[in-house]
């Protein structure tokens, strides 16, 4: 089913399950709020224990956040990390000595650094490659692959990636796990584990919290053998969530529908506008016709979050002055939020990509990225409009 603009409709029932999955309140003697349980400890019988022992294994709060978590991607597991960089560590350590991952090259900057500095001391070898382009993706896979990685859409550039195509060659190359990081979209707008994805990695710190007040990862997936192993990975590497901060997000799961529909529309408005200026030379916004990747993100999305880039005329220089001027805009390397922020990728979120690989994905010094938040569209546009006054008065 599609909506009038050609784009998936959200999957039925999702702010229903959002606010009710794992909530039962018989669970903690009717509130209807889950608690938050703060022990690090729990007693045990003597005779043979079956409940909680200790928390980094396991708690209330965590498994009810795991469980609404699995619920919205119609997944059967999830586990929450300490960050969605701990996510990504805990994910690739499914991996062993002398295994071959293959990841997108325009890939979160904190994942690049991991995948070029980490995984190699552990005798692991990374391919970066344009998997867009099936061909080099073909190219890329060895014997020894293990894993795809891919985002869609991508960090900064918003491109956007045929999961179903992709997982289709993959699995005919072998039992290779196929990872994507939907961190820009979460799993009200796009569910990769519908198009044959393995694994759906999250920043929760994102979208999926959405108030800029904790940081979490996750990890959301089918298939039992490998749920078993992350469970093991979860526990033994001790990248756990606290409670409280599994609190916070499963109470800001419960909006996330109606938050992800605001930074829908109004990103857009602000896509249209950037259009319309004469310093402004592309806009990379999956929403817009002119996007190259418009049409497969209408076949496997509900839509696009407010996070996009676009290039002006200027360089270092005019950005800087462009972010120096916004009075509504905040200067932040984050997203997802309910504040609108804006950042310069290639010396902030994008730093430590080799400069041979940021100039191939055209990471340059114009490309501005923004996280449109939840402020009225108004406001952001009057915003826009004196710092590009500002910036580009000569």
């Amino acid at each position: 089913m599609t909506d009038e603009q050609g784009y998936l409709k959200p999957k039925p029932g999702f702010a229903t399950t959002a606010v009710h999955a794992g909530q039962n309140p018989d669970k903690w003697n009717g509130a209807v709020v889950p608690p938050v349980v703060m022990s690090t400890m729990y007693k045990q019988a003597p005779e043979g224990h079956k409940g909680y022992v200790y928390s980094r294994s396991a708690n209330p709060m965590r498994d009810t956040l795991q469980e609404c978590l699995a619920a919205l991607e119609g997944a059967k597991y999830a586990f929450t990390f300490s960050s969605g960089q701990g996510a990504t560590t805990s994910i690739t350590s499914l991996l062993n000595k002398g295994d071959h991952l293959v990841s997108i090259d325009d890939v979160y900057g904190g994942t690049s650094r991991l995948m070029r500095e980490n995984l190699p001391r552990h005798g692991i070898d990374v391919t970066f490659t344009d998997i867009t382009d099936l061909d080099k993706l073909e190219n890329a896979i060895q014997d020894n692959t293990k894993m795809v990685w891919l985002e869609t859409p991508t960090n900064p550039n918003c491109t956007v990636v045929d999961i179903a195509a992709t997982v289709q060659l993959v699995k005919k190359r072998g039992d290779i796990i196929v990872v994507v990081d939907n961190t820009f979209l979460t799993c009200y707008l796009q569910r990769p584990l519908d198009f044959g994805a393995d694994i759906v990695m999250y920043s929760l710190t994102k979208y999926m919290n959405g108030h800029s007040d904790v940081v979490m990862g996750a990890a959301v997936l089918n298939k039992q053998e490998i749920a078993d192993k992350l469970r093991i990975i979860q526990k033994s590497l001790g990248i756990v969530p606290s409670t409280f901060d599994c609190y916070q997000v499963n109470r800001s799961l419960k909006t996330l529908s109606l938050r992800m529909e605001r930074h829908k529309a109004t990103s857009l408005v602000i896509a249209k506008w950037l259009e319309k200026q004469p310093n402004v030379i592309e806009v990379l916004h999956p929403g817009l016709t002119s996007h190259k990747g418009h049409e497969v993100s209408k076949r496997q999305t509900s839509g696009h979050s407010g996070v996009f880039s676009f290039r002006h005329t200027g360089g270092l220089k005019e950005s800087r002055k462009l972010l120096s001027c916004f009075k509504v805009f905040i200067l932040a390397e984050s997203l997802g939020g309910y504040e609108s922020l804006a950042e310069i990728p290639s010396i902030m979120t994008h730093k430590s990509v080799p400069p041979p690989q940021k100039a191939q994905l055209g990471i340059t010094d114009s490309l501005v990225r923004f996280s449109i938040g939840l402020e009225d569209p108004e406001d952001l546009i009057a915003d826009l409009e004196n710092a590009f006054k500002e910036t580009f008065k000569n």
